[in-house]
């Protein structure tokens, strides 16, 4: 898949991978699939995957996409990788919170704080 049909902005800081959306409605559901295969190759190529998804440019989110990322965080996690999730919008955080999934992620408030809360 070519840079120019990616979802995904990817950059790399201090053995950290950061992910931001091109996106600002994470709602399709071919999109989503995309989206989940990208971060399943980064995630492949890496023998313990530190990964950092910026939610910064995100709207709205589908129940989808957040199935998306529990099978990520499973996915590093066997990897032995850790993920952090940032910047994400206050009507977004709220449905982590009512589905509790503010429990299964490490979640912050910027990408800053979230690249200090990374154990080597």
């Amino acid at each position: 898949m070519s840079p120019a049909d990616s979802r995904l902005r990817v950059t790399h800081d201090d053995g950290v991978t950061l992910v931001e959306f091109v996106d600002r409605n994470i709602l399709d559901e071919a999109n989503i699939q995309q989206i989940g295969e990208e971060i399943s190759s980064i995630i492949d190529s890496r023998d313990q995957p530190r990964l950092l998804i910026s939610f910064a440019n995100v709207d709205h989110l589908s129940s989808a996409a957040l199935g998306t990322l529990i099978t990520i965080n499973n996915r590093i996690k066997t990897k032995g990788g850790q993920l952090r999730l940032a910047n994400i919008d206050p009507q977004i955080k709220e449905v982590f919170a009512i589905t509790r999934l503010n429990k299964l992620f490490s979640i912050h408030d910027d990408a800053p704080s979230a690249i200090a809360s990374f154990t080597s």
